[in-house]
């Protein structure tokens, strides 16, 4: 049997560790990151060029089944994958990590929609750690900015007062309080990915009565099968074997 797993997350590594040797792994990684960690098993690094170069992948590497264990918030990505895997008949399932509760957040629909929030709540030192594509949006807000990533962004789509920090996870709490007391941060800007590596800013901010400021997650595609877990997508992979 052969999968082909679109990962880049814990939970997509978990899951090739699970099924190898088992199960003939082909892990896809977007390589965006450099030096990224790799999975147990095969590895191609790379987009596919849209649903037409993923419907060719597939034709060209046949597989008994396709993955979605991407970053909730890769929407394009699952978006092909649940289109082509449709129209090819391929079985097709998303792991989707539980998203973080959202009690007492600011919830925003987009990045755009968080930057007016800055704006609304004259936030004047805030904590991003929502990704590089997220900065264009904070690029003409009246604030310092303290922004986590782990690849450096452009400059021309930096805030004009900020600092930059490269850094990558996982994070602790009493370093996470450390960094928001440190810094003086007043508002913490991030995206629901959930999951533990970086959950500790929340609790953090909670501790410490900071406001956060929470981009919702993009829907999955109607019609998708998903689970939550790493062990409930070893089930679906052994059902498939009957």
């Amino acid at each position: 049997m052969r999968i082909l797993l679109l990962g880049g997350t814990g939970e997509a590594r978990a899951l090739a560790a699970r099924l190898h040797p088992d199960v003939g792994v082909i892990s896809s990684l977007a390589g965006r990151v450099p030096d990224p960690a790799l999975p147990v098993g095969d590895v191609r690094i790379g987009g596919f060029g849209g649903p037409q170069g993923l419907r060719r992948w597939l034709s060209e590497n046949p597989v008994d089944a396709v993955i979605d264990a991407t970053h909730p918030f890769a929407a394009t990505m699952t978006a092909t994958a649940a289109q082509v895997c449709a129209d090819t008949g391929v079985p097709h399932l998303v792991l989707v990590r539980p998203a973080w509760p959202t009690d007492g957040a600011i919830v925003v629909r987009s990045d755009r929609d968080a930057a007016r929030a800055v704006r609304e709540h004259r936030f004047t030192r805030v904590f991003v750690t929502s990704g590089r594509s997220s900065l264009p949006a904070f690029t003409d807000v009246d604030a310092w900015f303290l922004i986590r990533v782990v690849t450096p962004p452009e400059q021309r789509v930096l805030p004009r007062r900020h600092e930059l920090l490269l850094s990558r996870g996982p994070y602790h709490l009493e370093g996470e309080r450390n960094l928001l007391r440190h810094h003086r941060i007043d508002a913490l800007v991030t995206k629901n990915s959930g999951g533990r590596m970086t959950r500790a800013k929340l609790d953090a901010a909670a501790e410490l009565n900071i406001p956060v400021i929470m981009v919702d997650r993009p829907a999955l595609p109607p019609g998708v099968t998903t689970v939550s877990t790493v062990a409930e997508a070893v089930d679906w992979v052994s059902s498939l074997r009957g």
